[in-house]
């Protein structure tokens, strides 16, 4: 490969606004310079994709991204500082099944996620039009007219700056049914009974004057409506608080509420609400947005919460598969009746030279120097040319103000810190971290309780296998099991801890060693509660393997590696045509679909099918031959 065009492939995740078309051609041309087939895994698709690999179904905080260095060293290089699995304890596998390589997102059509809510159902973008409301029986009491000048007195257009409205049928019901019907139909006009010469009026007036119409969201919102509006997001190849971000500038800042964050790169339907945004608003967003679209609305009185959403169903295409049938067959049916190591996969713990879990480790310690050393300090391996330069005037001065200049985007935690420091000062490092969202803070700490869980899991496969054994947690009272019952357990009932304050631990050996790996790391099991409130570890039970639900596969072929493999939600309501696989085709792939509860990585589940570690390093690694 020519030295200008390994150059051109380096840089290419930072040409963020290079067509399509173009990514094509340099593919393309890439192949021609070779004279090889591509066998690419996660690395090059980072290298020759639309946009780089992202978060799976867990929203982590965002590793440095790598544009590559100015020198034209090759991306293997680059990477040689990333983690593996090794170095977060993903050590095991389930299965005896021979494994075989593939491709995995190398579309991001090829990974498709629909949310499973919380009443069971698969979230689905099926219908683009705006619920017929019913109107209230009481606007039936109102004519034309009287509609018509109460509208224009909504809108101060009514020079009298009321309306009155004659009660011939003179009742207290009747009156209050009036008084009623103009309140909920005119949002911010109030309403008075007068009498004048014998005869009732009702008069229409704006109490809060030409402020009523200051915040119309607020006040022209109908009283048997349900406050919030809830959609279904229908999003490809950009995450949730990018796609939420953007509907926030077309509608200005609202509440948003989801019930859990989704993968960029891929192809996702999640339900969302929004406060007091009517469905003919967001419908019409669909006029303008690019890979966004909204529809199933309907009206409800609360919003989502984090954690309510039952799990997600995947589809997932794996291309060039090298397995035969009968071992894609045998990986697919060990998944389905055994299931998988229920690991936290690698984007929990970061990309680059510095873990995510480390600087948890740091917090836990309470040391806090280290906490905004390893955060702020020059690290080797990729990453975007302006953080180098923070990174570099943090190193050379110490001044947050300096470094934080050479920032152009100052909301990276890098910037949020440096903003804190230049507030508070180095003396007063917790205060300014805490300028670092909450989320993104607790994030670092839930990274080492990940680290620690994973090695723990490999320590307790390795020694027991996948038989339940005495000394085991189950979930149910938080048990300990004794011989006897061990006998009587599956292995999906078994549970292990993540560190904190607030749990037990297996009663077996891999309980001690709980115990040692945090003396090692400078940390007391029996005393996880922190001088700050937020970072101290109640801990939590998860189970140490997953069955997924729902899985089916098929191996498919075709010719055209641009073709989607997948017929979308958007395509069915185009009416696009489903793909069409050709039995003769010279690619092959494995399509699998499945199912798995929150807080589970379908990365993991993957790793289990193919038996190949995931990590962007090891996957480099792998292929740098094919570079050279």
């Amino acid at each position: 490969m020519s030295s200008v065009l390994r150059a051109v492939v380096l840089h290419f995740d930072s040409f963020e606004v290079v067509p399509a078309a173009v990514k094509a051609e340099i593919r393309l041309a890439l192949v021609v310079s070779t004279r090889r087939p591509i066998q690419m895994t996660n690395a090059f698709r980072w290298l020759l994709s639309v946009d780089p690999p992202q978060q799976d179904e867990m929203d982590e905080p965002e590793g440095d991204a790598s544009d590559g260095e100015e020198d034209g060293d090759t991306f293997a290089n680059m990477m040689k500082h990333g983690l593996t699995e090794l170095d977060v304890g993903i050590l095991k596998y389930v299965s005896d099944h021979e494994g075989f390589s593939g491709v995995l997102k190398e579309r991001y059509s090829d990974f498709v996620v629909h949310e499973i809510n919380k009443n069971g159902k698969i979230v689905h973008l099926d219908d683009l039009s705006v619920p017929a409301e019913a109107e209230p029986k009481e606007c039936d009491l109102l004519t034309e007219e009287q509609k018509k000048q109460l509208g224009e007195l909504q809108l101060f257009k009514n020079k009298e700056g009321n309306v009155s409205i004659e009660v011939l049928d003179d009742s207290k019901e009747k009156r209050t049914l009036v008084h009623k019907a103009i309140k909920n139909q005119f949002p911010g006009l109030e309403t008075k009974t007068e009498e004048r010469e014998g005869r009732k009026f009702i008069v229409a007036y704006h109490a809060a004057g030409k402020k009523a119409l200051a915040a119309p969201r607020k006040h022209f919102w109908p009283k048997n409506r349900g406050s919030f509006c809830h959609f279904v997001l229908y999003k490809e190849n950009k995450d949730t608080m990018d796609a939420i971000n953007v509907l926030s500038k077309f509608l200005r800042p609202n509440m948003f509420s989801y019930m859990g964050t989704k993968d960029k790169r891929a192809i996702t339907v999640q339900e969302i609400a929004v406060l007091k945004i009517t469905a003919e608003r967001l419908a019409h967003l669909n006029k303008c947005l690019m890979n966004l679209k909204l529809g199933n609305f309907c009206y409800k009185n609360h919003p989502l919460k984090l954690g309510e959403l039952q799990g997600n169903h995947f589809t997932v295409v794996i291309r060039n598969i090298t397995g035969t049938d009968e071992q894609v067959d045998q990986a697919m049916k060990s998944l389905k009746q055994t299931g998988f190591i229920n690991y936290y996969g690698m984007q929990r713990f970061g990309t680059t030279a510095v873990p995510t879990h480390h600087v948890g480790r740091a917090i836990l310690k309470n040391d806090w120097n280290e906490v905004m050393d390893l955060i702020l300090k020059p690290r080797p391996g990729a990453e975007k040319e302006f953080l180098v330069r923070c990174r570099e005037e943090w190193a050379k001065t110490q001044d947050p103000e300096a470094a934080l200049k050479k920032l152009p985007n100052k909301r990276c935690v890098e910037g949020q810190l440096l903003r804190g420091l230049s507030m508070y000062g180095k003396k007063n490092i917790v205060t300014a971290f805490g300028l670092i969202p909450r989320n993104n803070r607790l994030m670092y700490i839930h990274s080492y309780q990940s680290r620690v869980w994973n090695t723990m899991v490999s320590r307790r496969i390795e020694a027991f296998g996948l038989k339940a054994v005495k000394g085991d947690l189950v979930l149910k009272g938080t048990h300990v099991l004794s011989a006897e019952e061990a006998e009587n357990q599956s292995i999906h009932n078994i549970v292990m801890p993540l560190p904190g304050f607030d749990v037990i631990y297996p009663t077996h050996h891999i309980g001690e060693g709980y115990r040692e790996l945090l003396t090692a790391d400078g940390l007391d099991i029996d005393n996880m509660r922190h001088k700050v409130k937020d970072y101290s570890l109640a801990g939590a039970y998860r189970r140490i393997i997953i069955r997924p639900a729902d899985v089916s596969w098929s191996v498919i072929n075709y010719d055209d590696p641009r073709v989607s493999l997948v017929h979308s939600d958007f395509e069915k309501l185009e009416n696009k045509p489903a793909p069409v696989f050709n039995k003769e085709g010279k690619y092959r792939a494995l399509r699998m679909e499945f199912s798995l509860p929150p807080s589970t990585y379908a990365t993991m589940a993957i790793r289990e099918v193919l038996k190949l570690d995931t990590s962007i390093k090891k996957q480099t690694q792998l292929n740098t031959t094919w570079f050279n």
